[in-house]
């Protein structure tokens, strides 16, 4: 399925968490994530960000300037952009981030994101994070006309944070992280439902945050469920790295809803569970990072 038609099925089958109204078509699927890939919150999706120039949101695709638009199609997409703001009260971590993201020929996603961190209890009034992302994918969904294969992928972020635990805890300021990725939309269900599942190679701490150290596997996944044309509800789960020298991180995940303002625009609802806060201030003590739960919320824009 090529990169148009399948934007098309996502946008009226998933988002991954939201709140709005409007009878128009809803926004599109992959959102641009907290590192700026697209995927849902914390985890990539097999898809990849942006959509075709001449899909129009709903105007006239026949004016000069939409002419001359659809003569990108198939070199690069249009633009999203998404903002997010992850706030962890019980230990007291306030969390922004904002990326861009764009896909050249259908097939090679970039993203851009940068995170600012207010995170009291860690000795830090403010930390930055800066990421670099690619994603290429491999195969289209449903390809070789069958119904059941899903679309694949595989991607690298490249991540920076000027974190000063780095020195306290003798972690390294940047890594790389290296992915794997199947999302697959089932349609023969009673309401479409959306399955995503992956491998993720990362010596990340506290997701980059902190720092980083050695390298581990860990896999993730995504479920979410369709139960109107603009409604998403699920859930995401992403497995804690073990990245040497007795540090492991802790599990995340988190509950979504979406609901899809426009053909372009869409807003984030979300509660994340990060682990145990009290695990990681206790001294001595770095076998299960966390630094607690809250709520997120993102708007995410495609143009």
């Amino acid at each position: 399925m090529n990169n148009r038609i399948n934007s098309r099925i996502i946008r009226t089958a998933l988002a991954s968490v939201v709140v709005a109204t409007s009878a128009t078509l809803p926004a599109g699927v992959p959102l641009n994530n907290l590192q700026g890939t697209g995927g849902i919150a914390f985890n990539p999706l097999a898809y990849t960000a942006g959509l075709p120039w001449d899909d129009d949101g709903g105007g006239d695709s026949t004016n000069a300037v939409e002419k001359t638009d659809s003569a990108l199609n198939g070199i690069v997409s249009r633009p999203q952009v998404g903002a997010w703001y992850v706030n962890l009260n019980d230990a007291s971590v306030n969390w922004w981030a904002g990326s861009a993201a764009l896909t050249f020929a259908e097939r090679l996603e970039v993203s851009a994101g940068y995170g600012f961190i207010n995170a009291h209890k860690y000795g830090d009034n403010s930390i930055n994070t800066y990421n670099l992302g690619a994603k290429l994918k491999v195969l289209d969904e449903n390809a070789f006309e069958t119904a059941w294969i899903p679309a694949l992928a595989v991607g690298g972020v490249y991540k920076y944070t000027d974190s000063r635990t780095v020195d306290a805890l003798g972690l390294d300021e940047d890594g790389f992280d290296a992915y794997f990725v199947a999302s697959k939309l089932i349609t023969q269900t009673p309401v479409p439902v959306l399955l995503s599942a992956g491998l993720l190679y990362t010596d990340e701490v506290v997701n980059g945050v902190v720092g980083h150290n050695h390298y581990d596997v860990v896999a993730f996944g995504n479920v979410d469920v369709l139960p109107s044309d603009n409604v998403a509800i699920g859930l995401e789960y992403k497995q804690g790295a073990r990245v040497g020298d007795g540090i492991r991180n802790h599990d995340y995940w988190d509950a979504h809803v979406a609901w899809f303002v426009t053909k372009k625009l869409t807003l984030v609802a979300a509660f994340a569970e990060t682990g145990d806060k009290d695990k990681f201030y206790r001294k001595g003590s770095a076998k299960n990072l966390g630094v607690g739960s809250g709520l997120v919320l993102s708007v995410q824009y495609q143009f």
